[in-house]
């Protein structure tokens, strides 16, 4: 399996420089030469995507309360940060199209909405990438998700996401189709390394943030990095 985009991504759009998931991340993560992009996609209440990592708005906007039980008309007019609206994922795609900017697309389903967001969000990249020569890359820790999008946009390329590698990853990826493993660096060994590129898979790490780490991990085998530091982790690594 070759890795399908860029080998260094822009966490959240634009890493620690910019609001999380906002459309003015995505912005400078491009701006500063970044070819790829992370973010997160959630369900809002009337079941439009939107681009948001917590379940709950107090962290990264001035709104309060569930996303899940907010409907888009009003997560749009709260400040994400900066002044920047919480955007929908259709925002954000053709933002990505625009820019050139490939995009690793977590599905980040609240809880109980884990099939509802994988078939909405895979429907819709499919939909809004469709004729493009890279196509997003769809990643989720929620392995309903995953299946769900498989079946209904079996087209687009699948990544795992864990935080410490379990014994049975590569049962959970022959199950799920996918073509990488996304794990947390600070599990991952240069032996694990060399057995998940082996089966055939690509391998993603998230999220580093020193230069000596990022180039040890290249160095390894690793595919894709994601980072925060795109002030330090230069994108042509």
């Amino acid at each position: 399996m070759s890795w399908p985009g860029p080998r260094i991504l822009a966490h959240r759009g634009g890493g620690s420089l910019a609001p999380e998931n906002t459309l003015g991340a995505i912005r400078l993560g491009a701006s500063l030469g970044f070819k790829g992009v992370e973010f997160d996609v959630m369900l809002a209440s009337c079941a439009t995507p939107v681009l948001i990592h917590d379940e709950t708005l107090e962290r990264t906007t001035n709104g309060r309360g569930a996303v899940a039980a907010t409907p888009y008309s009003t997560l749009a007019t709260l400040n994400a940060g900066n002044g920047e609206p919480v955007p929908s994922f259709e925002q954000a795609a053709r933002l990505c199209r625009e820019l050139g900017v490939w995009a690793n697309v977590e599905i980040k389903p609240a809880r109980g909405y884990e099939r509802a967001t994988g078939e909405a969000v895979a429907k819709m990249a499919e939909e809004l990438w469709r004729g493009a020569d890279l196509p997003p890359l769809l990643s989720s820790f929620s392995s309903e998700a995953l299946e769900r999008a498989r079946d209904v946009a079996p087209a687009l390329p699948r990544g795992f996401l864990v935080g410490k590698i379990p014994r049975d990853w590569e049962a959970h990826l022959r199950k799920l189709q996918c073509v990488a493993l996304h794990c947390d660096y600070k599990h991952l060994s240069r032996e694990m390394a060399a057995q998940v590129r082996a089966a055939g898979y690509a391998l993603l790490v998230y999220t580093v943030n020193e230069p000596a780490d990022a180039q040890r991990l290249l160095d390894w085998g690793v595919d894709c990095i994601v980072t925060d530091a795109l002030d330090r982790v230069r994108p042509d690594l």
